[in-house]
């Protein structure tokens, strides 16, 4: 009778942090979208090679690990569709009114108001 040796699963690498990215980069994705941009980009790299660990030896490591994969790479994907639509809106922004938006917004409604008035 062969003896067959049993290997625990063991909890995939890195799981915890592309959910704990992806969830940030919901949450931070309006932060000037520069953070959200970062996290989920981290995440999403992350995400890629444990799914390369995972599809070498899926028995190796246990399905609640790749559910928290999964998560974090969707909500990746969703804090980085709006962290980029915001730096595209800042940057037509900056296009269209300079820093003087950031340096005295006031100063900038105010003209523009004057102009609408006139």
């Amino acid at each position: 009778m062969e003896q067959q040796s049993y290997e625990p699963q063991v909890a995939l690498p890195n799981s915890t942090l592309a959910l704990v990215l992806g969830i940030l980069s919901i949450v931070s994705c309006f932060c000037y979208g520069i953070p959200g941009f970062v996290c989920a980009l981290i995440a999403l790299i992350v995400a890629r090679s444990s799914t390369k660990l995972y599809a070498a030896n899926p028995g190796k490591y246990t399905a609640g690990s790749f559910s928290n994969l999964n998560a974090g790479r969707i909500c990746a994907w969703i804090g980085l569709i709006p962290s980029i639509l915001y730096i595209i809106v800042i940057i037509i922004i900056f296009m269209v009114f300079g820093w003087a938006i950031v340096s005295n917004p006031a100063g900038v409604l105010d003209n523009l108001q004057n102009l609408t008035q006139v």
